[in-house]
């Protein structure tokens, strides 16, 4: 890593507040759409490419069906939504949706659905890090901290979106799990239900964190956390945009005497068992052209987590968490880009201990600059801005020597971007040895984004932080 003798604060400042003036100048509106001019009407709708996928699966994604009466000034819009809205199911590589008249028929349409399924069996060897992110095991380089295993995933299986995950993992932290998917159980496609079991277990946990950085107790006889872990879950999806998930969770959390000693705050009571029942609801509103890589649209989610819900009493485990994610997408023009993401979280219940609190540095939650850092917090509140110009366009290429089309044809696209991120971390129980808590945390950088198809995002970036630290971070997933 290099540092950085000037203090970016002030420069950041004028990056930030430049970044929500600019964000307020580049919201769009919406008007009703004029409906005038000539109209279509939908005479059949012809699938072709899904081999494996059922025709429903399909439709439902559709915001046209047979028989419907379209405004001609409206019908590429409502093309043109459907496909992004097919494309996000993540079951295809490519989607076309194009309309042809019908012979003899000059008020009739046929609407062409074309699509080009992924691979969806995928027995898969585990090799994986056990650190939070990347970056944080470059810093280590020790490759004892890997994971191994082997899990197989079956997306789309029988044809009707379902999701069948076997998972067994071994190495530094063990894992198994057995999880399936069913997106629709009605016929009116608006319900669906999953659950998932399993076993997970580590040798080494972080039991507690100093000077923002994770401070781990290591077994190497026996493991230090073993857990048991269960759910049920109900989701409600009656339009395209907007979900609703319902979830109950079973955890049976079990550590070594060595971590409540050396950190008596790691969990609820004074032994070394915590059992209890959550549960958990979000809404989320998607309304983003790609979710893969959004360039344009806007999202919102809202959480609530539950953990304890008085069933075991000995000792009773009591937390209770909300989390709120908003993000925006708009075309300035041309080729350039802005994005802008907030996400804040409370905890209104203080008595929080350390393994059910997670602030900043976990996930995709993180001040970018800050990728070594963690600041354990109750509440948080975390804005990301991205100005992008998109370097290389989306391009297709073939590899005619690949026989197997799930393959030999994929899309790519690359990215240039600068961002500036700010977060704040509220916590009133260990900021004495975190210092980073209960400050501003700004970071501003550059950054290459490599998108391309099976929801790969590649990032490379150039960040600063408060702390006059530089240095390059990767990441595998978009920033906002």
């Amino acid at each position: 890593m290099e540092y950085c003798s000037k203090n970016i604060f002030p420069a950041f400042l004028i990056i930030f507040f430049f970044a929500l003036f600019f964000t307020s100048q580049c919201q769009e509106t919406e008007s009703d759409t004029i409906k005038s001019g000539g109209f279509a009407i939908i005479k059949r709708i012809i699938f072709t490419g899904n081999k494996v996928t059922k025709e429903k699966i399909i439709r439902r994604e559709l915001l046209f069906s047979e028989g419907d009466t379209i405004f001609n000034n409206n019908l590429d819009n409502i093309l043109e939504q459907s496909q992004k809205n097919v494309m996000n199911t993540s079951l295809f590589n490519f989607v076309t949706i194009e309309p042809t008249n019908v012979e003899g028929e000059p008020y009739f349409i046929q609407v062409n659905v074309d699509v080009l399924e992924q691979w969806y069996i995928w027995p898969v060897p585990i090799f994986e890090l056990a650190d939070r992110n990347f970056n944080e095991w470059l810093k280590k380089m020790d490759w004892s901290r890997l994971n191994y295993g082997f899990f197989l995933t079956w997306n789309n299986f029988r044809g009707r979106r379902e999701r069948l995950v076997v998972y067994s993992r071994f190495g530094y932290d063990e894992k198994y799990e057995l999880s399936y998917q069913v997106p629709y159980i009605n016929k009116k496609q608006t319900i669906g239900m999953g659950f998932s079991g399993g076993f997970a277990q580590n040798h080494e946990i972080s039991y507690t964190s100093f000077d923002n950085k994770e401070v781990y107790y290591k077994n190497e006889e026996d493991h230090a956390r073993r857990e048991i872990f269960g759910y049920t879950e109900l989701y409600y999806r009656k339009g395209i945009h907007n979900k609703h998930w319902f979830k109950l969770l079973y955890n049976d959390l079990r550590v070594a005497d060595s971590v409540v000693i050396k950190n008596p705050d790691y969990m609820f009571g004074t032994g070394t068992q915590n059992q209890f029942f959550s549960f958990s609801y979000q809404y989320r509103s998607d309304h983003r052209d790609y979710a893969q890589y959004p360039l344009n649209g806007h999202y919102f989610d809202f959480g609530l987590d539950k953990r304890g819900l008085g069933i075991f009493k000995n000792p009773p485990v009591n937390t209770l968490s909300l989390k709120a994610n908003i993000r925006k997408y708009v075309t300035i023009k041309g080729r350039f880009f802005w994005a802008s993401g907030l996400t804040v979280k409370m905890s209104p219940l203080w008595d929080q201990p350390y393994y059910y609190m997670r602030g900043l540095g976990y996930g995709r939650d993180y001040v970018r600059g800050y990728e070594y850092y963690v600041v354990d917090a109750q509440h948080y509140g975390l804005l990301k801005n991205n100005l992008k110009f998109e370097l290389i366009p989306r391009r297709v290429q073939e590899f005619k020597f690949i026989p197997t089309d799930k393959f030999n044809k994929l899309y790519y696209a690359f990215y240039l971007n600068v961002f500036c991120d700010l977060a704040y971390g509220i916590d009133n129980r260990d900021n004495v040895y975190n210092p980073m808590a209960n400050e501003m945390l700004p970071g501003y950088g550059i950054g290459l984004d490599f998108v391309t198809y099976y929801n790969f995002v590649l990032r490379v970036e150039y960040s600063f932080n408060n702390r006059g630290e530089s240095g390059f971070f990767i990441s595998f997933m978009p920033s906002i």
